[in-house]
């Protein structure tokens, strides 16, 4: 059973991230919404593709190293954060962009952050701590 529940480890090194950005932006105690989700998109969306991968443990890696250096409540991007229904928009990447070659550019799809998946992954890793 835990063979079907492995998630492949992250290709991004979410370790080694400055999360300056983050917490210089967003802070508590009011963690003021529109800053708040600013930073985070101007943080996660370069790397969308990979957070929501469902397969990888990118979501989960990237909250915790979100929790362990900014120490945002439980949930905060996920109830603050919102554009659609759906996520999240981040914006399309340029084409020579490390993190987009030929084989995966897709130019008019939209790319989103699942509010969802924050959610579910915030309260997970919460509740692993």
């Amino acid at each position: 059973r835990s063979l079907l529940n492995a998630k492949k480890k992250c290709e991004v090194s979410f370790e080694y991230m400055d999360y300056k950005v983050m917490m210089r932006r967003c802070k508590g105690p009011a963690f003021p919404a529109e800053e708040c989700c600013s930073a985070f998109k101007e943080f996660a969306c370069p790397y969308v593709n990979q957070i929501n991968d469902m397969n990888s443990d990118c979501a989960k890696t990237m909250f915790s190293y979100l929790n362990i250096y900014g120490n945002y409540p439980p949930g905060l991007f996920a109830n603050e954060c919102k554009e659609t229904k759906v996520g999240l928009v981040c914006p399309s990447p340029p084409l020579n962009s490390p993190n987009v070659n030929a084989s995966n550019a897709d130019p008019t799809a939209l790319r989103r952050i699942s509010l969802l998946l924050s959610a579910v992954l915030t309260f997970l890793v919460l509740a692993l701590l």
